[in-house]
């Protein structure tokens, strides 16, 4: 039961397909990845998306799916990935990936396009308990795109243009549509690009950090997602935690982290291929 196995992790988001090729261990748990593919969705349909981010990992490999591959889990929309041996839920992945990055880590915070969740983790990384955000998407990283696109900024400037501001101006806007109208009126007052993000990052890490006192988040915390890369939004919810008396946080982050739920769903995919070989031996190959 020792074998080396590969296995493949897809993650299908809003807007990007996220897919990765990890080398499982079993016997060490010496996990390693191996390969990590981004896809943009734009206006093409997702399924072929999957296919192609999946395709182009292992022609740069040289693995063939059906000899090499010993799991691919999908996790997010999983209904978009059909040549798939299991699915996992998008917070369990999520979980597990945070671990990855951060072994010691106490809580994951999964910081994604469409919602901000807090999760409470094991040292394996299995949920024990959660908060996560309402569906508003003036709270996600989608709201971060959509007003970046009217800034004319792309989404990878955001966080170091961020780290520039001196006078930051925070919209007041509690829904997307309200908050869209509230950064227009900023423009227009001639507030500075960094000023106009610093305000957004500093809107969403409040309720970052708002979800991190509701669950009694204990640290080392795990910023995990698409806007886990984000250098700004970090500055923002340390800053933001910094003030608190009561609890003084540690985060910590990976430039990776936009494939926590790919990896995690690899890892989980490692772990079942396992389970089912110890219980139906026959229906798995050596």
């Amino acid at each position: 039961m020792s074998k080396l196995i590969y296995t493949m992790g897809v993650d299908v988001g809003g807007s990007y397909v996220k897919a990765v090729l990890m080398q499982y261990d079993n016997e060490t748990g010496n996990h390693k990845l191996i390969d990590k593919q981004t896809e943009k969705i734009r206006k093409r349909n997702p399924k072929d998306v999957v296919v192609d981010a999946v395709d182009i990992i292992l022609d740069r490999n040289k693995l063939n799916y059906d000899k090499d591959i010993s799991y691919l889990a999908s996790t997010g929309e999983g209904e978009m990935v059909i040549k798939k041996t299991g699915h996992f839920y998008s917070m369990t992945s999520h979980a597990r990936g945070g671990i990855y990055f951060a072994p010691q880590a106490k809580t994951i915070v999964d910081m994604g396009g469409l919602y901000v969740r807090a999760i409470k983790v094991d040292g394996r990384g299995k949920v024990i308990d959660y908060k996560m955000t309402g569906q508003c998407a003036s709270g996600s990283g989608q709201f971060i795109e959509n007003i970046s696109r009217y800034l004319g900024l792309a989404i990878e400037e955001v966080g170091e243009i961020s780290l520039k501001a001196d006078n930051p101006e925070v919209p007041s806007g509690i829904c997307a549509v309200l908050a869209e109208t509230d950064v227009i009126n900023l423009v227009s007052k001639g507030l500075s690009t960094p000023n106009i993000v610093k305000g957004i990052n500093i809107s969403i890490a409040q309720r970052v950090v708002k979800l991190l006192s509701s669950l009694k988040a204990e640290s080392p915390i795990a910023l995990v997602g698409g806007m886990g890369m984000n250098a700004g939004m970090i500055q923002a919810i340390e800053e933001l935690s910094s003030e608190s008396k009561k609890n003084k946080l540690v985060f910590v982050s990976h430039p990776d982290a936009i494939y926590s739920g790919a990896i995690g769903a690899a890892l989980w995919g490692g772990y079942r291929y396992y389970k089912l070989k110890l219980k139906k031996p026959e229906l798995l190959s050596v």
